[in-house]
């Protein structure tokens, strides 16, 4: 029995011994499998279609070879990545690389975001940020030249395992859709950061990467892919711990080999991340002189000494003991330390007077992701004091974003990012600007605002309502700026100072650019916000009769009005081009008058909201009520064809004609249809009918009552007129009356409810002049019997042959058989 014991506890005691070993040649295993060659990552069919995105087969071929030489660890858990993130890596691993670059400025902007996680937490509570190196928030980088390895760390909020596996394996399916979307039709790399895909432009310059992290409830953890479809994550025990925080390690393609120069991530990091508002230190190398006692310099001075001559040595001898106490030497030595990379203050705690347009320009690229070398087209920097104590910069982008007007009510997009005593709190607060402004982008710093409360406590602050009045009068100021500034807003009369100055050459067509680009929103504005509705009325810009193809204002509509004209004119449509032949502008134009073309299908609603301006009120031409002078004559026209309208209007019953009137607005067509001024338009009625989930019992609700208006000056007017004064029962006349009607709505811009019926109006009366009877009907076709001729059963289709050949057999003719053959 105490043989089995003793036994028992040697076997446990070797166990002991072996496992660490067993554990260690495990690890070592892990590491030496990198020498191992793998199969290369299978690439799926190219998703771009983009000429500039496919790279040769030899630069595949040299890939697969450096991705190959590692392997994942065998003692990982393994995953598959989702669906989604397998078509983003496949269009990043196969791209020209055009713009490497980015990678850097991504994982940065992710390590940013980690920090202020991080420090956001500590406001409640202190202890999460812990102690020594691990409470400052900073972000490092550090090359290794050997190994080809570039090492992004930061000392932020860290990743559990799960947060690892979900954020890095998976990824929100409408990002990456609609990245891959924008990269097929542009191929712009640079679109990766507005879509949250930013992490995996890594790959652009590696093939491998490490990701090892530790969160404050969860041990230290690796994750690891190659990018091929498969990744691992692990249990770290062979790092140095980090605290907390994450560190990314790239292991550098061969084609990526100047990210591992000191001086080019600088570039990087000046270029993009100037402006991040924790510290990026690099650890760089620099050259330093030190002063070493010339003995050890000995030797080398004695070989050149023993080519002297003895007289000199004797003259010098003296000196030579005097100096030899203190002589030394200076060596140059190279030393590593960190680096400070962005050292420059956040501009808007700075006075706007210090700061140049160069710095507001990168600080904008900084901010909105925007590394093209277009400039924001204005913006403005102020401080707010008062009851509520503010800083804030504001920018209007070169361009509109690509879904800036997509779902724009069902969506709550935010580009503004709000700060507390320069704590980042949210960049995804809509409260302090209005959603006809989201264009804008900036950011604002409260002195007010509490900052250990809940967003949804925020929204309700009292201070917030102000913050928005006063970032909106800014907002507006800044736009009306930058049209005043555009030589080509400027009015007539100082048109030609302007000219001479030779001036602002830079800012001309500015407002022009921004009205193509956001002009939308100023007139959603006008919908949306009673309180600014006059101000944003100032900002509108539209073509009118009278503009010769530019962009001009109320102001200068006003200004340019007939003496006697008490409203303002304009018509809607879909086109410039079809208004300008519009019946409704014959006389306006022919007088002199100045109309203004509304071709946006949201000018229907911009203009049930504007009612007046400047004491002037708006006139729609194709409404009722337009009144254009004074004609004396219009109550004996009235008179004189009185019979004439009450005939038509009882002819017209069955189309809900309301009324037949003469016009005041017709030169040369004969007749238009217009509708009630509190009505819809032509315009607006075919806007509805083109809505997906239209009602159409509203819109007989809301469709305008329709009034036939007559020009008793056209020749088919007067000749109809006579015709019904002599025969108002002749079918003919009617005939031509309802068919002149039908013609009108559709020079008026309406919708035909019957277009068969119109046809055959139309073909009736060709009828009619080309003197064939109107009981004329086309021939019935004759049916005949098919029967197959011996032609035809005998015939060879070309296509049945091969050659294209067509071979027609001949008839065979039939002989009578002999007696002596029967």
């Amino acid at each position: 029995m105490r043989k089995r014991t003793l036994v028992s506890v040697l076997f446990l005691f070797s166990l002991l011994f072996l496992l660490p070993d067993q554990g260690r040649k495990l690890h070592a295993n892990a590491e030496d499998s990198s020498d191992e060659v793998s199969d290369p990552p299978k690439v799926e069919e190219k998703l771009g279609g983009h000429g500039g995105l496919s790279t040769d087969s030899d630069v595949v071929h040299r890939e697969s070879e450096s991705i190959s030489k590692k392997s994942l660890r065998s003692n990982a858990e393994k995953f598959e990545f989702q669906a989604e993130v397998s078509r983003l890596m496949d269009i990043i691993i196969n791209s020209l690389y055009s713009n490497k670059d980015i990678f850097l400025r991504e994982l940065i902007s992710n390590a940013s975001d980690a920090l202020d996680k991080i420090r956001f937490l500590a406001l409640t509570d202190k202890d999460v940020l812990g102690e020594g190196d691990t409470a400052k928030l900073e972000i490092q980088i550090k090359l290794d030249k050997a190994k080809k390895i570039l090492s992004i760390r930061d000392r932020g909020i860290g990743m559990t395992k799960e947060d690892l596996i979900k954020n890095l394996g998976t990824i929100a399916k409408s990002g990456t859709s609609a990245f891959v979307e924008k990269m097929q039709s542009s191929g712009d790399l640079n679109l990766i950061g507005q879509f949250g895909v930013g992490f995996y432009s890594a790959y652009l310059v590696a093939d491998y990467i490490e990701v090892i992290s530790k969160h404050n409830d969860d041990i230290q953890h690796v994750w690891e892919s190659k990018a091929d479809g498969k990744f691992a994550v692990s249990e770290d025990t062979w790092n140095e711990p980090l605290g907390r925080g994450t560190e990314i390690r790239l292991h550098l393609r061969d084609e990526a080999g100047e990210y591992l120069e000191e001086s080019k991530l600088k570039d990087l990091v000046k270029r993009y991340s100037e402006f991040i508002n924790f510290p990026i230190n690099l650890w760089a190398s620099k050259e330093v002189e030190t002063e070493v006692p010339a003995e050890e310099d000995e030797s080398a001075e004695e070989e050149t000494e023993t080519t002297s001559t003895e007289e000199e040595k004797e003259e010098d001898a003296e000196e030579e003991d005097s100096e030899k106490k203190q002589k030394t030497k200076k060596v140059k030595e190279t030393v590593y330390e960190w680096e400070l990379l962005n050292d420059v203050k956040a501009i808007w705690l700075r006075s706007p007077k210090e700061v140049t347009e160069e710095e507001y320009t990168k600080f904008y690229h900084s901010l909105a992701k925007d590394f093209s070398d277009e400039k924001p087209m204005a913006w403005s920097h102020f401080n707010a004091e008062g009851d509520v104590e503010f800083k804030a910069v504001l920018y209007v982008p070169p361009k509109a974003a690509h879904d800036q007007y997509e779902s724009y009510y069902n969506t709550n997009k935010a580009n503004l990012k709000l700060y507390v005593r320069r704590v980042f709190i949210s960049d995804e607060f809509d409260e302090l600007l209005p959603k006809y402004l989201s264009f804008l982008k900036g950011l604002v710093d409260s002195d007010t605002l509490p900052l250990n409360v809940s967003r949804e406590m925020l929204q309700q602050h009292s201070s917030l309502k102000t913050i928005k009045k006063k970032l909106i009068r800014k907002a507006l100021d800044m736009i009306r700026k930058l049209a005043e500034e555009d030589p080509d807003e400027v009015h007539d009369d100082d048109k030609k100072d302007v000219e001479k100055s030779g001036e602002n050459d830079e800012k001309k067509g500015q407002y022009t650019k921004f009205w193509n680009e956001f002009g939308k929103s100023i007139k959603l504005g006008i919908i949306e916000d009673a309180s600014n509705r006059n101000r944003l009325a100032k900002l509108l810009r539209f073509e009118t009769t009278k503009s010769d193809g530019k962009l001009t204002s109320l102001d200068q509509y006003i200004k340019r009005m007939k003496k006697g004209q008490k409203d303002v004119f304009y018509i809607t449509g879909s086109s410039k081009e079809q208004l300008e032949k519009s019946p409704f502008l014959e006389r306006l134009i022919k007088k002199g008058y100045e109309v203004i073309f509304f071709t946006d299908p949201v000018d229907e609603y911009l203009m049930q909201y504007l009612m007046d301006y400047e004491d002037k009120k708006f006139q729609n031409v194709s409404k009722e009520g337009l009144k254009v002078g004074k004609d004396s004559k219009v109550k004996e026209l009235k008179e004189a064809f009185k019979e004439l309208t009450k005939w038509w209007k009882e002819s017209l019953a069955s189309e809900n004609v309301d009324d037949v009137k003469i016009s005041n607005r017709l030169a040369d067509t004969p007749c238009v249809v217009v509708t009630s001024k509190f009505g819809w338009s032509a315009n607006m009625e075919r806007i509805m009918q083109s809505q997906t989930l239209s009602d159409a019992n509203k819109q007989a609700y809301m469709r305008g009552k329709r009034v036939l208006e007559i020009n008793p000056r056209h020749p088919i007017i007067k000749e109809l007129k006579e015709r019904v004064a002599s025969d108002p029962e002749d079918e003919s006349v009617k005939e031509t009356a309802q068919l002149m009607y039908q013609t009108a709505l559709i020079e008026s811009g309406f919708i035909l409810n019957d277009p068969k019926d119109f046809a055959g109006r139309i073909y009736n009366s060709v009828k009619s002049s080309l003197k064939i009877s109107p009981d004329a009907v086309a021939e019935e076709e004759v049916e005949t019997e098919e029967t197959e001729t011996s032609e035809e059963a005998t015939e060879t289709k070309s296509d049945d042959l091969p050659g294209g050949l067509n071979i027609e057999a001949e008839p065979v003719e039939e002989e009578t058989p002999t007696k002596d053959e029967l």
